[in-house]
């Protein structure tokens, strides 16, 4: 029996062993599941690097440092230039290929101890733990000489920059708004012209949310009838004939009251709302000139509106078919239409506005310069513009009257404009003894406080009702 007894002890030590090494197995397992969940949930799955999360526990972790006496973080916010197009044109894959290669770009200008995430899409975040701003610079610098050579896709290669913003932190800083101001700083570079590094300005904070707040109250404002038409007279000044008029935009804020185009309509244009305000204007419009025509009392033949176009506009490809769609709703001819384009909008003359141009020419409607001699100020340009009529700015008439030479320049102003085979209109007319000289030069057509300031629907339809021509 003693003989057995040493052999049972070392099997049931045997087993224990072999129980103990299956534990430690299973609990190794379940370690490294837990691992690999907590590095699945902190991973970007396209290109490897941190994602949204790592960047939330490693600005903690950089933020406590700071509590501690250690330097503020910063953040380099990354957004890849025209990277939408590219996927476009160049495929799903392709662009995978372009992320994958602008990641390990990216991990190879920084400092072992920054963190390399993609928060989605195109855009990355680089945290640098630690960092002045002048040492963030350096490393967003090196971020874009490591992204300026090409990208070989096999067939063919591209260049990818990208704008980047940069942030550095105080204690008080949330990521949310770390994340904000960065974004902010890199909007700016987007609009400073792309492939640079640009650094968050507190200014442009308030600057960027003002315009922020200011475009979803105007979004509102279109949606809500906030929005309403001002119009201003458009005389004949050899006869008085009131032959039309210019629809000018104003919103009746419900708080700050009345404000004037120029308070929103750069915001407009500066965020790509103007297309939708623009469609807006010319519906409103071209509905009232309807009733106006219609209507016995207000009936006047050949009366016209006229509406103004934006640059946007002329870069649209909808943007004819909305005119004609507007006009034959309302059962007008497209004459009775004229649009303003300033300048600036039509002076560049690319392939897409000349086809914008063309088809509404082709449409009958009327195109006229707004405000010429404010900007280019080219006469001899006048020939090669597709425009039907002109409109003299403001400033050639002011100081009509006070210079006798002034009415022999405004005479060789408009004897150019009808060598051109265009109408003038002359804006900016304040008084009867202006008014007559023009008149007396041969002008055409006059716009200003002395034939009426920008009034309501209800204040113009008055007008017309009580008159046909402008009394002298």
């Amino acid at each position: 029996m003693s003989a057995t007894k040493p052999h049972r002890l070392i099997s049931t030590d045997s087993r224990v062993e072999n129980l103990e090494r299956h534990v430690q197995a299973l609990m190794n397992e379940l370690h490294n599941a837990r691992y690999q969940r907590r590095r699945d949930a902190l991973t970007d799955s396209l290109t490897g690097l941190g994602n949204g999360l790592a960047l939330k526990e490693a600005f903690a972790d950089a933020q406590n440092a700071a509590a501690s006496g250690a330097v503020p973080p910063a953040l380099l916010l990354l957004n890849l230039d025209g990277f939408r197009a590219l996927r476009n044109s160049a495929g799903h894959a392709a662009a995978d290929q372009i992320l994958v290669t602008v990641a390990m770009r990216i991990q190879s200008a920084v400092r072992e101890n920054d963190v390399v995430t993609r928060l989605g899409g195109d855009e990355f975040a680089v945290l640098l733990p630690a960092t002045s701003q002048s040492r963030a610079t350096a490393v967003g610098n090196r971020i874009l000489a490591a992204l300026e050579p090409n990208i070989d896709l096999g067939n063919n290669s591209i260049r990818c920059g990208a704008s980047v913003g940069l942030r550095t932190a105080e204690p008080h800083h949330s990521l949310e708004d770390f994340l904000q101001e960065a974004d902010l700083a890199m909007e700016e570079s987007k609009a400073d012209g792309r492939n640079k590094l640009k650094v968050f300005d507190p200014a442009t904070l308030h600057a960027r949310l003002l315009q922020r707040q200011i475009v979803g109250e105007l979004r509102e404002a279109i949606r809500s009838d906030q929005l309403v038409l001002y119009y201003q007279p458009i005389v004949e000044l050899a006869t008085g004939r009131i032959e039309g008029c210019e629809a000018l935009v104003r919103w009746k804020h419900p708080t700050h009251g009345l404000i004037m185009p120029d308070q929103f309509i750069p915001v407009a244009e500066a965020t790509g709302l103007i297309a939708e305000l623009g469609r807006w204007v010319l519906r409103t419009a071209v509905a009232q000139l309807q009733l106006w025509r219609e209507a016995p009392a207000t009936a006047h033949q050949n009366f016209s509106m006229r509406i103004n176009v934006s640059a946007a506009d002329l870069q649209s490809l909808e943007f004819v078919d909305d005119v004609s769609e507007a006009l034959a709703e309302k059962g007008l001819s497209p004459e009775s239409l004229v649009l303003e384009l300033t300048e600036s909008a039509i002076i560049h003359n690319n392939e897409l506005d000349r086809y914008t141009l063309a088809s509404l020419r082709r449409l009958g409607v009327g195109l006229e310069i707004d405000d010429f001699g404010a900007g280019y100020s080219s006469m001899g340009y006048l020939r090669k513009l597709p425009v039907d009529r002109v409109k003299v700015d403001r400033q050639f008439v002011k100081d009509l009257g006070k210079d006798p030479s002034q009415l022999d320049f405004l005479a060789a102003i408009q004897q150019v404009i009808r060598s051109c085979g265009l109408e003038g209109i002359w804006e900016g007319i304040e008084t009867a003894e202006q008014a007559e000289a023009l008149r007396s030069i041969g002008c055409a057509s006059g716009q200003g406080y002395y034939f009426g300031r920008p009034v309501p629907e209800a204040e113009f339809t008055a007008q017309l009702t009580r008159l046909e021509t402008w009394p002298a």
